[in-house]
């Protein structure tokens, strides 16, 4: 499925696999970081966090468009940039 979403030959899916399992724990990072955001009993606290990491993942879909491909935009950043206007609201 991931292969098709961005138009990968299975060749070079699996050369570039690891590159994909960093991306996998960056990720990883980034939605631990969102779950935190939701059990901190500060809910001051709790809103500035989610911001930062929904901020980053909004950056990341920016980045990603700019050096892989803009379709990464639509998928990543626009849906993050989104919930940060909506949170801000």
């Amino acid at each position: 499925m991931v292969r098709k979403v961005f138009g990968l030959k299975k060749d070079f899916a699996e050369k570039t696999k690891m590159l994909a399992a960093n991306q996998g724990i960056y990720n990883l990072f980034l939605v631990a970081g969102l779950v935190w955001s939701l059990v901190i009993g500060d809910p001051v606290f709790a809103t500035s966090i989610n911001l930062f990491f929904m901020f980053c993942v909004a950056l990341a879909g920016v980045f990603g468009a700019i050096t892989v491909g803009f379709k990464l935009f639509w998928i990543q950043g626009l849906p993050a940039f989104i919930a940060v206007a909506l949170h801000v609201i």
